[in-house]
């Protein structure tokens, strides 16, 4: 899952992500101010969650979520504010314009903890199994169910030969081979009405491919595709 952190503060924003690095395996982003973090969102980047420092130049995390919140690219994004501040003023205006939690500085790593647990799971299972109904993947691409089982069926198998082949090239450094594998993926999910699944394959559009992100999202991808086959199923049966 990928991880944006956003603190003008250099060292702030090392502590936090080395808190993060330690709750698992991430692919973190660091953006070095919120007007910074609204340029890589505004050129694709789409991460699971994103901690932003409350009060920095140029563009504060209150003026970020605003944003966010007002783009329907990217409000579902949970954007947990990060401040020293402790009044209860403060605090209740962040949870009020919509973000997802409030941490206090200096950082707990089980506050942070908490946040990624709450919210990457809901990731995993509702985001990336956002997707068309069967019925309306078949209608679009003139199928029947038993037709659209087998095209799950063969792109799971691709999703499971994909993840070996990606290892391979991304420890070979063939980063542009790999992204465009990777964007291969996307097109299939695309073609099946896997919504939350494309964007997921999405996020890695901008920047270098990490092999450790990028696996566990290939994991999540069939996931939502054998989820979606239960669905076909499903509805063959009623």
């Amino acid at each position: 899952m990928k991880v944006l952190v956003v603190d003008d503060d250099v060292v702030s924003r090392m502590v936090l992500m080395h808190l993060i690095d330690s709750c698992g395996s991430f692919d973190i982003v660091e953006a070095e101010d919120g007007a910074d973090a609204w340029e890589q969102l505004e050129n694709g980047l789409r991460p699971s969650i994103c901690f932003c420092d409350l009060r920095m130049p140029r563009l504060s995390g209150m003026e970020l979520l605003q944003r966010v919140k007002g783009d329907a690219r990217l409000n579902t994004m949970p954007l947990v504010l990060v401040s020293s501040a402790t009044d209860r003023e403060t605090v209740q205006h962040a949870t009020q314009s919509g973000a997802a939690g409030y941490l206090v500085k200096p950082f707990q790593a089980e506050q942070v903890r908490v946040h990624l647990g709450a919210y990457l799971d809901q990731a995993a299972s509702g985001y990336l199994h956002q997707a068309e109904t069967p019925l309306e993947t078949e209608r679009r691409l003139g199928i029947n169910s038993e037709r659209l089982l087998v095209y799950l069926a063969g792109f799971q198998s691709q999703l499971t030969a994909a993840s070996g082949e990606l290892d391979a090239l991304l420890a070979r450094g063939e980063q542009d081979e790999a992204q465009s594998k990777v964007e291969r993926l996307q097109t299939g999910c695309v073609t099946l009405g896997l919504s939350g699944a494309a964007a997921a394959l999405g996020g890695f559009a901008a920047g270098r491919l990490s092999s450790t992100a990028l696996q566990a999202v290939l994991a999540d991808v069939v996931r939502a595709v054998i989820h979606q086959a239960g669905l076909v199923r499903q509805q063959h049966l009623s």
